[in-house]
């Protein structure tokens, strides 16, 4: 078996080496695939991601900024593994933390997988109050339309057996992907689990992206692919 592991980034220049090594230095049971998606990042990611030198690295470059939706869609499309992971280029998300994300689909238990900054008593650095409330509001809205009890549908560690993958049609570019994603598996009546993670936040200083009007698409997405199916 494999696992794909799909990296999105847009100007990460202080992060992307380094998650490039913890990816790459994390211990997993199967063989690994790391395929990077730059979105057409303008501070130096792109011209970093060209000198690399790696067998185990695939990089596909944007030719204009599309989203972090569009930048999976093309991950997807390259993934040659039989499970896909997504991993967020910003330090946010520990690495260390596959083999438990992996182990539910490995035992056979699951087709997808949704890491958790909400469950299981895992470090979390203290951040912004309404962002948290603004997840768990999301999360609940989508879970009424999904009838799912997830606890963090904005995550970004799922992991998916790539044959669900290829059975769904996505089309949100950018943020909505999460409600989109979460919305379309749950209609395949395929069993999904839940762990709990780690969350390094990071302020907007250092660099984080997701505003309010993410959060407004978000709600726009749920009711989309809930209502109008």
């Amino acid at each position: 078996m494999k696992l794909s592991i799909i990296i999105p980034c847009y100007n990460e220049i202080s992060t992307i080496d380094a998650i490039i090594q913890q990816v790459r230095a994390v211990s997993l049971p199967i063989e690994r695939e790391i395929i990077i998606v730059d979105d057409f990042s303008t501070d130096g990611t792109r011209d970093f991601l060209k000198t690399l030198d790696d067998p185990a690295v695939k990089v596909f470059f944007h030719d204009e900024n599309q989203g972090k939706g569009a930048a999976l869609h093309t991950g997807f499309a390259n993934a040659t593994g039989d499970i896909v992971l997504i991993q967020d280029a910003d330090l946010e998300y520990d690495p260390r933390e596959y083999p438990k994300l992996l182990q539910p689909i490995l035992e056979g238990k699951a087709d997808v997988v949704y890491g958790s900054r909400f469950i299981g008593g895992e470090t979390h650095r203290v951040l912004y109050f309404w962002h948290s409330l603004g997840n768990r509001f999301l999360t609940l809205l989508s879970n009424m339309f999904t009838n799912l009890n997830l606890t963090d549908m904005e995550v970004c560690y799922k992991v998916f057996k790539k044959d669900v993958l290829d059975r769904i049609e996505l089309h949100e570019k950018r943020f909505g992907f999460e409600p989109e994603i979460t919305a379309k598996v749950a209609r395949m009546d395929v069993p999904i689990y839940e762990v709990g993670i780690s969350y390094y936040g990071r302020t907007y200083h250092e660099g984080k992206k997701i505003g309010w009007r993410d959060g407004v698409r978000a709600m726009y997405v749920i009711l989309k692919y809930g209502l109008f199916r």
